[in-house]
């Protein structure tokens, strides 16, 4: 059976999110961008020790609930898959216009296939 990282390594507390404007402005004029059918990911290199991520689900995306619910997967998404990412980066995760209807597993397909192009 495969050890589970302690709750603590896989919670995201606030010190982990990007939360000012500065800093999704930051990764849009500084960082570099990736697509995928769903989300748009930015990134650069953290200003702080840790990476830290932001998302970004506007109302292309659907009304609240659905907003939400992609919100908590991609949040999900990045607890769960952090280790993939090849080094600490301030990672912007913007939803695309049809991400409500993917559903989590391709989100999370996506962000593997995301994490592939930083490393490379």
């Amino acid at each position: 059976m495969e050890a589970r990282a302690p709750a603590e390594d896989r919670s995201l507390p606030k010190s982990r999110r990007l939360l000012s404007r500065r800093d999704f402005l930051r990764a849009r004029a500084r960082g570099r961008k990736a697509h995928t059918q769903h989300l748009i990911a930015l990134w650069t290199p953290p200003r702080t020790g840790s990476g830290r991520v932001g998302l970004t689900v506007s109302t292309k995306v659907g009304n609240a609930v659905v907003r939400n619910r992609v919100k908590r997967w991609l949040r999900e998404i990045y607890r769960q898959e952090r280790d993939a990412l090849p080094a600490p980066v301030d990672l912007v995760l913007i939803a695309k216009t049809g991400a409500g209807d993917a559903g989590y597993h391709a989100l999370r397909a996506e962000f593997l296939e995301i994490a592939r192009r930083i490393a490379s």
